[in-house]
């Protein structure tokens, strides 16, 4: 079953594009920001972490894309129809598509982060991170992409709608909790929205011994709360798929 859904995802046109610019754009925005690093023209006090995973605030868009036309494309083909007959459990069909998804998601998230920090490593020179601080942010970085990736893919069968799912993530993560994330007040609800909870693990939400950006959680336990709603979102998407007619 996870072989045809992987076959599947590999048919859809979109599937390699997402992934490659999943890559690049996390890719290149590290590199970028590693050069004006080292040349300098970031002044002041910096995280070197930071520069490695600003880029996966854009990167994650494509590996979100890609989560939600897995399932929101058979959705609008009506493809959807022919899967079912094919596959009545709709328990076995749900899992064998999370599983292939959660196979491309957590490879092209490895490829992602491991681009992301050797070039960020790379442009910033001397003033690169510790390698005992980059592994662990990394592995960080790593399982938020994979759990927001699976997090989309819920949020897209629970609304059988590639185009509302999209309509409704890609501004919330592109546009909505990461420019609320730190204003004061606001940031008591925004920091647990899913985009937030991989923040602090990836150095991203400013130093946490400042109370101007410390979050109520840890490194690991914001992902610990991300994959809270990712199941959530899973278990919400197979609700629906199992009680509602294609």
């Amino acid at each position: 079953m996870i072989a045809a859904e992987l076959i599947k995802l590999r048919t859809l046109r979109s599937t390699p594009i997402a992934l490659v610019l999943a890559v690049l754009v996390s890719g290149g925005l590290s590199a970028l920001l590693g050069s004006a690093a080292d040349d300098g023209k970031m002044i002041g006090e910096f995280d070197p972490l930071f520069v490695a995973f600003y880029g996966l605030t854009l990167g994650q868009l494509p590996l979100v894309a890609f989560a939600v036309l897995a399932v929101g494309s058979e959705y609008r083909s009506g493809t959807i129809r022919a899967s079912l007959a094919a596959v009545p459990r709709r328990a076995r069909f749900f899992g064998a598509k999370v599983g292939a998804a959660l196979l491309v998601l957590a490879a092209t998230a490895l490829a992602t982060v491991a681009v992301s920090v050797l070039l960020a490593q790379t442009t910033l020179g001397t003033r690169r991170a510790a390698l005992g601080d980059a592994l662990p942010a990394a592995a960080g970085a790593w399982l938020y992409l994979t759990l927001i990736g699976l997090f989309a893919l819920g949020f897209a069968t629970l609304v059988r709608s590639s185009t509302v799912a999209l309509g409704v993530l890609l501004p919330l993560l592109l546009l909505g909790s990461q420019g609320l994330g730190n204003v004061p007040g606001v940031r008591v609800v925004t920091q647990y929205l899913p985009d937030q909870l991989g923040w602090v693990v990836m150095h991203l939400a400013g130093p946490q011994g400042d109370p101007r950006w410390a979050r109520d959680y840890g490194p690991w336990s914001g992902l610990a709360l991300l994959a809270l709603w990712a199941a959530a979102a899973l278990v919400a998407g197979y609700t629906s798929l199992h009680r509602r007619d294609a």
